[in-house]
């Protein structure tokens, strides 16, 4: 059950995201680099725990929605449906303990997506026609907003769950030939 400060939190990053500009889909073509925004999300801290990079959209709006660094300049795309979204919420604890990037290490070959696992979109959100993350295979979605200083903030959406786990892209420059993928 969330805490009182937990939703005060919640409500306040979703404030300042309704606040940011949208994102055509096209301006997200390339690699992006992810970290966590902190909003009292029980996923806070997880991913870049367990090594997340961040993301890729392809060309033809089909993207890598989970990158994973598995070693410097070496990136792995893993399949999202691999981890059930109730399951995922229920024990992240666990994804922010200090064994946890080595229990994942250990399993990350196995959870290789085997193409892309999203595609990009524009869809409304708030009254405002922006960049959208639509996963193949999980009830989960993000949308994207840019802030005052260039970055992208993302917010996942739980089907069913009123919460948002926020996040923010920076552009790989340069990144004409992604980092390698394995």
């Amino acid at each position: 059950m969330a805490t009182s400060k937990t939703s005060d939190t919640q409500e306040r990053t979703l404030a300042w995201f309704r606040t940011l500009e949208p994102v055509n889909a096209a301006d997200m073509i390339g690699l992006w680099r992810g970290s966590g925004c902190p909003s009292g999300h029980p996923l806070d801290g997880v991913l870049e725990n367990l090594g997340w990079f961040g993301k890729r959209f392809h060309p033809n709006l089909r993207a890598d929605a989970l990158l994973f660094e598995k070693a410097p300049g070496k990136l792995i795309a893993i399949e999202p449906a691999y981890f059930p979204t109730r399951w995922a919420l229920s024990f992240s604890g666990i994804g922010r303990k200090a064994f946890a990037p080595r229990l994942f290490s250990h399993i990350t070959p196995r959870l290789g997506a085997q193409g892309t696992t999203a595609v990009l979109q524009s869809r409304m959100d708030d009254e405002l026609i922006t960049a959208a993350l639509v996963y193949d295979r999980q009830t989960i979605g993000e949308v994207f907003r840019r802030s005052k200083d260039g970055q992208v903030i993302g917010k996942m959406i739980v089907n069913g769950d009123p919460r948002h786990y926020f996040f923010e892209l920076a552009k790989v420059e340069g990144a004409t030939s992604p980092m390698t993928s394995s």
